[in-house]
């Protein structure tokens, strides 16, 4: 083990954790330390959920999948007449809704929603669905859990961190995160000028490489200029992250990370293709930046290996892709148990940005930042939070549930999904 990459990032984890004076921090977020597979093969056993304070069934009566334009929302109905709405993946939606409909929300149609975790492994059984492990599968996953904790959430006036142990904090630090490749450094430049302007962030992320490319820049000579041009740009101040989805072999992910360290980057995202853990490993191994990745993973047991082996130092599951906040809450878990933080990756549309902010305020080895894509394209309210970045900071929501309401007009002029 390369003790010089773990004495990195416990120091830098604690100095950036420090920097953003998160409360609840413990040693646990900022001290790496040896974990064995039975410890956590434990976590993996143990429920997550609270669900002491929900005294009677909730039986889900009913759920209707709509569509307004490319937004996709969920009503669903408990016996008594409590109805919510909540917001799934958009463009997995769109794209996987016939497994949704015909595969997975059979199983949850009847039961009571208070064993929401064995019907994780029960929706996983039904017909062979573990045939489609992925994001034919897991999205729709997390569409019909998220529905469900709405559900629970309003039954038992209870918001959604109460579930998951308790909020620990409420307002998350973000940072913004740019899509662009492609472009020159200097037009990178401005883009990120713009996106961060007004906004009071203190980190941002940007992408490098060139996605899945087997080592070629998009365009060439990209990654070398603008690494060092934005930190000239932004300053010592600013906390950067770089992105290079998949891009490199080891031998080019360990140079580009070196380039990363000589300009004092937070983080370097998945150097290596996503499923390549042993490279991805050698790669963070060889450095002291933290290396972060998982935003592609959905199983739980991969990443146990990540953990329990030290493939990454930063664990990133996608709260949509990975199955839900429960499954994703088990990693954290787990990772906590190594001394690792967790930085949930944000696929984008809909109501994301609000799940990531949720799952940030009851983790408690959450990291420093979280990735911020922008507000939701669609009419939707909360009276705890504006839902916005203020300060660099974006407020979790506190009422029941998500916290926070759909438009009714939007939701009335919603047309139902069918498989016919």
């Amino acid at each position: 083990m390369n003790t010089t990459r773990r004495n990195f990032l416990k120091h830098s984890t604690a100095a950036a954790c420090a920097a953003v004076v998160l409360p609840a921090a413990t040693s646990d977020r900022t001290t790496p330390k040896k974990v064995t597979k039975a410890e956590l093969d434990g976590i993996l056993d143990r429920p997550v959920l609270k669900l002491d304070f929900v005294t009677a069934p909730v039986v889900v009566e009913s759920v209707e999948l709509l569509r307004n334009g490319e937004t996709y929302l969920l009503r669903t109905r408990a016996r008594g007449g409590l109805e919510v709405v909540t917001v799934p993946h958009p463009v997995r939606m769109a794209h996987s809704y016939p497994t949704f409909l015909k595969s997975i929300l059979p199983v949850f149609l009847g039961k009571d929603a208070r064993t929401l975790e064995a019907l994780l492994w029960e929706v996983y059984r039904h017909g062979s669905n573990y045939k489609m492990q992925g994001l034919a599968l897991w999205p729709g996953v997390a569409a019909i859990e998220m529905a469900l904790l709405e559900l629970l959430g309003h039954a038992a006036r209870r918001p959604l961190a109460d579930f998951f142990g308790g909020a620990v904090r409420r307002d998350i630090p973000v940072y913004y995160a740019s899509g662009n490749r492609g472009n020159t450094p200097e037009a990178e430049i401005e883009h990120l000028q713009k996106l961060v302007a007004g906004s009071g962030v203190r980190a941002l992320k940007f992408r490098l490489g060139g996605r899945m490319s087997r080592n070629e820049d998009f365009p060439p000579g990209r990654t070398d200029r603008l690494v060092p041009l934005v930190r000239r740009t932004f300053g010592e101040g600013m906390t950067l992250y770089g992105d290079s989805n998949s891009s490199y072999d080891v031998a080019e992910g360990i140079r580009v990370g070196r380039l990363l360290e000589a300009h004092g980057y937070g983080f370097y995202e998945e150097p290596c293709p996503f499923d390549q853990l042993w490279e991805t490993k050698e790669v963070a191994d060889a450095l002291t930046i933290p290396v972060a990745g998982g935003e592609q993973e959905y199983s739980l047991r991969n990443f146990q290996w990540m953990i329990e082996q030290r493939g990454v130092d930063i664990v990133q599951p996608d709260l949509h892709y990975g199955g839900g906040l429960i499954r994703a809450t088990k990693v954290a878990r787990m990772a906590a148990a190594a001394g690792m933080p967790v930085v949930p990756h944000m696929s984008g549309g809909g109501l994301g940005y609000v799940d990531v902010v949720q799952f940030a305020a009851f983790t408690p080895n959450i990291g420093p930042f979280m990735e911020f894509k922008g507000n939701a394209k669609f009419p939707v309210a909360c009276d705890s939070s504006s839902l916005k970045c203020e300060n660099g900071q974006v407020r979790c929501p506190t009422g029941p549930g998500w916290g926070l309401k759909v438009d009714p007009d939007f939701v009335r002029a919603a047309k139902p999904v069918t498989l016919a």
